[in-house]
Parts: C-alpha cells; structure tokens; sequence
C-alpha cells in the first residue's frame, strides 16, 4: 500500500514503461491512444508510442493502421481506440444528429461505393459550407461526414494523405438492458483506470465525466459508474488525497526498485502528463500547453515535451526539426540540468532515439 507520493511517482512512471513491446500488443494494452494533428516534431499519438512499441517509427501506426484491429474514434478525447472498446460505446444513436435525411442520403452513397473519400461525398452532393466551432467557414460535407462517423454511421478505413477515408459502420443496435449498460460503463471505466492510474480522486471523477462523450447515450449513468468504481478499485490516502488504481495490479512489484537512469522526452498528452493536477502532485510544478497560447505569454514553448529523468519530471524540451536536422533546447525546473554523467550521456542517448524515431 502507497504511504508516500515517492512511491506514487514510481509507480506511475514503471507502470507505463515496464516493457517494450510490438505496436499491435502496446495498443492492445492501452486500448486507447490519443490523437492530435500537430506535428512538433511529430504526432501526439507517435510521440506516445515511441516509449512502448520497440523500433517505433514516426507514421508507423498510420501506415499500419488497416492490419491493427482498431479504429479512429472519440473515446475521452479523439483518438484510436481498440475495436473491442468501439463496441463497448456504440450505437450512440442519431438523436441529436441535425440532419438526419441528408446523413441517410450519404450513407446510402458510402454503402454503394464501399470507401469514399469526402471530395466524392462534396462532389455529389454539393453540401455548401457551414459557420464552424471557431466563426469561420467549414466545408459542410466535412461536418455532416465527422458528425456521421462520431455516431457510429461511419468508420474510418484508412488515411490518405491526412484526409479520411470512410466506409460504412454494421453494428449492433439492438437495444442494452440495464444490466448490460452497468456492465459496460463499468468497463469503460476500467479502461480510463488503466490508462491514466494512479489517479487522484478529483481527477477520476474529471475523467469519468468526459464519458458522457465516449458514450452519449448513457450519460446518465456516469455518476452510478463513478461510485461503484470507488467501491471497486484499489485505493490509498496519501498525503491528504485519496488515490486510484486497477484493483489486480501489484504496486509493491513495480516500486520496489528504483527507477532505472533513463530519460524520456514525453508527448503533452502522454498519460504520464495528462493529467495537469496528478502532474503537479507528483512533481510539485505547473506544466501547461501552450501551443494555442499567444506567443509572447509562453513560458514553456509552442511544444514543450515534459522531461521524464528516472522517475521525475524535471524540466522541458523543444525539438523542431530544420534542414533534415533536429534542433532543441531545454528548460529546467531548478534552473539547471542534473551535474550528474549518467544524466548528460542519457540526454545523448534519448536525442539519437527521436533521431532514429524520425527518420533523420
């Protein structure tokens, strides 16, 4: 049992990086990974699984992604998730779909044509374009297909160039008992549990609510799932705040080593950073993410990947890559990088892995 936020950190970081793995396996394992359009130097989703696939390549999990047994979805946030996990939350139903007669119309189109890229979609039907989230103009067959796919009408098959490729989605919509429906938020839970443990309480209760996303037809049922999750996993007080853990995991196994002389630069959105208030309970700083933040208010970076050195976060780096070079700079919490060897040789050693892993 966790008596101090030591032995929290260090099974926080060992429960992530345990082993490398193949990339079917490491995403098998999380059942979700998030997603995120900016590259700096790359993906969100790369930057994530370069520290649990061996050999993990920048595109890799695109260019696989038809033989992987997954699917782009919207689970927590957007993401790939697990097709075992894509049925847990579908069908969400099409009740608040706004157009209904032309989301039919379309999806006849996809079912006769089998793939369809969104150009095909416009050229046929000749949507217009609609005011976006921002106030801007957006192509309105764009909206209708990203709004059809989030309700289950369609999948993702693949990418080309960036752009969705989308096939028809056959699944079952025969209607869940409520028993049923307990036992898949209960498993939905379980699997934010996995991802983002060990969590503090406010934290769990901030992430299961975010599952009236993943699961919007049973929104009313999040807060019944977050009391019997309570009852359900394992739980510690430690300095004040109550934790979360899967009740089968073993914390004494995994922290009763110290955490070996390794440096990982993380991803923003890694599940050792997500979470912002964990992150500063664990490390006793603020880090935020401020590529949407004006640049002369930064303090960080536009990209700033937290600095993991054996189980503490002590600073940031920015990679960018110029003239098929990578080029960085750091930022550390205490002002200064640790006067130890191992930590300059392992700085070495992580930047020739984010060499390798781009291709440079």
């Amino acid at each position: 049992m966790f008596t101090t936020l030591d032995e929290l950190r260090r099974f926080t970081v060992a429960r992530n990086f345990s082993t490398l793995t193949t990339l079917k396996r490491a995403l098998h394992r999380m059942e979700f990974v998030q997603a995120d359009p900016i590259r700096a130097p790359a993906r969100a989703q790369d930057l994530i699984l370069r520290h649990r696939v061996n050999g993990y390549r920048a595109g890799d999990l695109e260019r696989r992604y038809p033989t992987l047994d997954i699917a782009e979805d919207f689970f927590i946030n957007y993401g790939f998730v697990t097709t075992g996990l894509q049925v847990l939350m579908h069908p969400r139903g099409d009740s608040s779909l706004t157009q209904k007669k032309k989301a039919r119309l379309v999806l006849e189109f996809v079912r006769e044509r089998g793939l369809v890229h969104p150009r095909e979609v416009d050229a046929h039907f000749s949507h217009g374009k609609v005011t976006n989230y921002w106030g801007g103009s957006s192509n309105a067959t764009t909206r209708l297909l990203e709004d059809m796919h989030y309700r289950g009408m369609l999948r993702v098959a693949r990418r080309e160039k960036g752009i969705r490729i989308y096939s028809p989605y056959d699944h079952d919509v025969r209607t869940t008992t409520a028993s049923e429906r307990r036992a898949r938020m209960d498993a939905l839970v379980d699997v934010v549990v996995g991802i983002y443990a060990p969590l503090p309480a406010a934290s769990l209760s901030y992430y299961l609510r975010r599952l009236r996303y993943a699961a919007p037809q049973w929104r009313n049922d999040v807060q019944s799932a977050f009391e019997r999750a309570k009852q359900r996993l394992a739980s510690a007080r430690v300095a004040g705040v109550d934790w979360y853990w899967p009740a089968g995991e073993r914390p004494v196994r995994l922290t009763s080593k110290p955490a070996p002389d390794v440096l990982r630069l993380l991803a923003p959105f890694d599940p050792v950073v997500h979470d912002r208030t964990r992150f500063e309970l664990l490390w006793g700083w603020a880090y935020r993410f401020e590529a949407y933040t004006p640049a002369a208010k930064r303090k960080l970076g536009y990209y700033a990947l937290p600095m993991l050195w054996r189980d503490r976060v002590i600073g940031w780096a920015n990679l960018a890559i110029e003239s098929g070079e990578l080029k960085f700079n750091f930022g550390f919490v205490s002002g200064g990088p640790p006067n130890e060897r191992a930590f300059t040789s392992e700085l070495e050693a992580e930047l020739d892995r984010v060499r390798f892993f781009l291709g440079l």
